[in-house]
């Protein structure tokens, strides 16, 4: 393990903006390091992100246990996972800002590149971040909110945005709206980042990268220093090769989107769809359209 290491890539979005796919080409590069969804700010102890919580919860823990058990003990089975977890336990009174300090070490001199998305949503868990990584960089990843907000509700009937609580409770009876989490993961990370540095953040479109992805790594790799050539090109346009772009062992199969581990090749398109801002959104009973904070903010991100 080295004494000393680089500081972390953060990509900031909300979910399904196809943060699995981009994160892991990028973690492919030979000089960085793509981990599973961590998630560690979200707690201040290693306790707090990894004890036992009833129901879908639980999966929070699974990146952590995946990372351990590959990068300590050199595989993800049933048997490294228990000593994962083993080592997860020694440390569980340790702050989380010491845990992700040692992982960066353990993987030295590679860049960990991290897009866990419970991060963003809330301003206390960028500012764990930024105190335990003031040299960090970032990537503000968006997608359009409208194919956002679909792709959401794809997911057992919404139930991603009700548990995200992103409902428009100024009805009766409330409705499902994923707009609203989109918006606030927006906000709070433009809000965020108007305290970092410009030249230790970028913002991109997730359908712009996807469409042109030699175009716009060669961009990204040129702004964090990392090699550019053939051979790192060829490496990040296949994330399937990722220890973490499949399912886990039993007892922690997770760790990213299940629909990215059970398909997580990348395929060229000369184009992404993306959409409009008007009109009705088709998850709403009522025919309402996007709130007009969602359609400023939309539009200052480059959509239409």
């Amino acid at each position: 393990m080295s004494d000393s290491f680089t500081s972390p890539l953060f990509i900031l979005a909300a979910p399904r903006s196809f943060t699995s796919l981009i994160s892991a080409m990028l973690g492919q590069h030979p000089q960085t390091y793509g981990v599973p969804e961590l998630s560690l700010f979200m707690g201040e102890t290693l306790r707090d992100v990894t004890e036992t919580v009833p129901g879908i919860r639980q999966q929070r823990a699974h990146g952590i246990l995946r990372m351990v058990a590959q990068v300590y003990f050199g595989e993800q089975s049933l048997l490294s996972l228990e000593s994962a977890k083993r080592w997860v336990f020694k440390r569980s009174h340790m702050s989380v800002g010491e845990v992700y300090i040692e992982l960066c070490r353990q993987v030295a001199p590679k860049m960990i590149v991290d897009k866990s998305p419970r991060y963003p949503s809330k301003p206390e868990y960028l500012q764990r971040i930024h105190e335990t990584f003031p040299g960090a960089y970032y990537i503000h990843l968006t997608r359009h909110p409208r194919t956002q907000g679909k792709s959401i509700m794809n997911i057992a009937g919404g139930l991603m945005a009700i548990l995200l609580d992103s409902i428009d409770k100024s009805i009766d009876p409330p409705v499902i709206d994923p707009q609203y989490l989109w918006y606030t993961i927006q906000r709070n990370s433009l809000d965020f980042l108007s305290r970092i540095p410009v030249a230790h953040q970028r913002h991109y479109r997730g359908e712009d990268i996807l469409a042109n992805p030699q175009g716009y790594f060669e961009e990204i790799c040129r702004w964090l220093n990392l090699d550019w050539n053939e051979a790192a090109l060829e490496a990040m346009l296949r994330p399937q090769d990722s220890p973490y772009a499949c399912i886990g062992p039993y007892g922690a199969p997770y760790g990213n989107d299940p629909n990215f581990l059970r398909s997580s090749a990348f395929t060229q398109r000369k184009t992404v769809s993306s959409s409009v801002l008007e009109g009705p959104l088709p998850w709403r009973p009522d025919g309402q359209g996007f709130i007009p904070d969602v359609i400023e903010l939309a539009q200052k991100l480059g959509y239409e």
